[in-house]
């Protein structure tokens, strides 16, 4: 695949020790370079709650010590799941392994990257993102924002693994028709020289384990980027056939817009795409 695939990468990350750290909480300031013209889709505000939403630089620590960012994830601390994650879509054929990580300073754990659970004080745990422990026995999936088949390396893939870049998500469509839209994106980018992703979720009402909310709504939307312009597509499911949606960037960000979704101006791609 030319382009955006079949890069693999050299890093070596460190992820054997839970100390070692995964993703940063910090702005979005630290990770432009996933985000089209370096602009972020937008990012929700909670006039009750300045905290709520918390812009994450997903990374992991290089033989150096030093992070290597993979992708950056806005995270609603109030429904325990993202909002949505962006990242530069590139596929390889890859080992698959979940180790499931969380962020150690959303519940009061002193180290400013993602960690292990041992890190975040026990009395902490869970109170504002989701755990492992939410997930069993509630018959969903942990539904990857960035997922293992959009990377193109190992560290990449380790690093999609964490609960800030997943949300419940029924199983039947995680494994259908999604998983079918996750592989068709990869042939939708093949000529793209750069192919910028973003990935979200709308929350439903439905929550799972301890306050973790599922999601009613998968979307993602590509702006490809190609020696002679831009090209951009989106989509949105499941539909009322449990179906994936193909709809332009402009209806999308119509719709997430809308009372019934996130009820606020929202734009995915505000750079030109």
């Amino acid at each position: 695949m030319q382009g955006v695939s079949m890069k693999t990468s050299h890093l070596v990350c460190l992820v054997l020790l839970p100390v070692l750290c995964q993703a940063r909480v910090t702005t979005f300031s630290q990770c432009p370079a996933f985000f089209v013209d370096g602009q972020s889709p937008t990012i929700l505000q909670d006039p009750d709650n300045n905290n709520r939403y918390q812009q994450i630089c997903q990374c992991l620590l290089d033989q150096n010590g030093k992070p290597q960012y993979f992708y950056a994830t806005l995270y609603d601390t109030k429904n325990k799941i993202p909002v949505y994650s962006a990242y530069k879509l590139s596929h390889a054929d890859i080992d698959r392994k979940d180790r499931w990580y969380v962020e150690p300073q959303l519940d009061g754990g002193s180290y400013e990257c993602m960690c292990g659970l041992n890190q975040i004080p026990s009395d902490k745990r869970g109170q504002r993102q989701a755990l492992n422990e939410d997930y069993k026995g509630s018959g969903f999936d942990k539904g990857h924002l960035f997922p293992v088949y959009h990377t193109s390396s190992t560290c990449a893939m380790l690093a999609t693994s964490t609960l800030t870049n997943a949300a419940p998500q029924d199983h039947a469509f995680n494994s259908g028709s999604w998983r079918v839209h996750e592989e068709a994106m990869v042939e939708l980018a093949r000529d793209c020289l750069r192919a910028f992703t973003v990935t979200g979720v709308v929350p439903d009402n439905k929550v799972i384990g301890n306050g973790v909310r599922v999601a009613k709504y998968y979307w993602s939307a590509l702006c490809c980027l190609k020696k002679k312009g831009r090209h951009s597509q989106a989509f949105i499911g499941p539909d009322n056939n449990g179906q994936v949606e193909r709809l332009s960037v402009a209806a999308l960000e119509a719709r997430l817009s809308e009372k019934s979704y996130f009820n606020t101006a929202f734009t995915v791609f505000p750079g030109q795409c």
